[in-house]
């Protein structure tokens, strides 16, 4: 079993944030990242948001420049899976898919969120075979064909720039006439020749047999059902909190499984925190993941001193 003052789960902008100020507060830190340490931002192409950058940077260049930060600091960052998560006082019990097991003075809870599925017919069977959660991992692959995007936030908006500038043809499909996207973004897409924007739809089913062919829309006004041909449907509706594996552990969870914290990212057991998407009901960006990270890192820091 590993010993150590400081674990934290999840290797993405809050669990890297939380760490460099675990290791600088003299804590031993260890971050259990998954297989791909990182988070959701290795799948983001260009950041525009994230104060400290003139130009755009890209989620992969961005996530690799925090892990290496912690590494020259001295964090330990593993590609351990954490599965369970146990103890309602310090120190607390993690273990790994592997069956490595760390003991842990104080725990963060950083596990971020994954992407949510539209749940219509077709779509399951059609993973990977046309239907996909993220265009700058597979745009590439439809290099010259006509694609649908869903979704009204600023990943969807993201995703239709990213795909209009290889695909002929990209139709983004919203349930509503106004968006949560940045209004920058929005005038951005409504600029772009090649995108079309179909409002008050939703996909109510996917359409083909080894690959997409084509989504059926329902307008959720006229209750008009429609037929779009296409190769490919990039789902962006929100994300789904990665704390499934929590349930059953003392640690509360809300209705939608996001992680229960206070404003010191403080979980309803003294010595576990929690901080970024996982709990997070709204404002899913980097930059805020990163400040919840900072509040984390602190308050636990601040936890280990106390108890050593």
């Amino acid at each position: 079993m590993k010993q150590t003052d400081l674990l934290i789960i999840g290797a993405g902008p809050a669990g890297c944030t939380a760490a460099i100020y675990g290791v600088r507060a003299g804590l031993k830190t260890i971050v259990a990242g998954g297989a791909m340490p990182g988070g959701q931002l290795l799948q983001t192409n260009d950041i525009e948001n994230y104060a400290g950058f003139i130009n755009p940077v890209g989620g992969f260049e961005l996530m690799d420049n925090m892990l290496k930060q912690c590494k020259r600091l001295g964090v330990e960052i593993t590609t351990d899976q954490i599965v369970k998560l146990e103890g309602t006082k310090t120190p607390f019990t993690a273990t790994a898919a592997s069956g490595e097991q760390y003991q842990a003075t104080a725990v963060i809870i950083a596990a971020g969120a994954s992407a949510r599925w539209l749940g219509v017919p077709g779509e399951e069977k059609l993973r990977g075979h046309g239907v996909s959660a993220c265009a700058t991992c597979d745009g590439f692959f439809f290099k010259g064909k006509n694609v649908v995007v869903v979704g009204g936030g600023n990943t969807a908006f993201e995703d239709a720039l990213f795909l209009s500038q290889f695909c002929p043809s990209v139709t983004l499909v919203h349930r509503r006439d106004g968006f949560r996207a940045d209004a920058v973004t929005v005038e951005k897409v409504k600029n772009t020749a090649n995108i079309h924007l179909q409002l008050n739809c939703v996909v109510d089913d996917v359409l083909g047999t080894d690959k997409v062919t084509a989504a059926r829309l329902k307008n959720v006004q006229t209750g008009a059902v429609t037929e779009l041909a296409c190769d490919g449907i990039f789902v962006a509706v929100g994300a789904v909190p990665q704390t499934a594996w929590l349930k059953g552990s003392p640690v509360e969870l809300d209705e939608k499984g996001l992680v229960k914290v206070d404003y010191h990212q403080r979980t309803n057991i003294d010595g576990i925190f929690a901080a970024g998407d996982c709990t997070e009901p709204e404002f899913r960006q980097a930059s805020i993941a990163a400040g919840t990270g900072a509040k984390a890192g602190i308050a636990a820091s601040n936890f280990v001193n106390l108890h050593r």
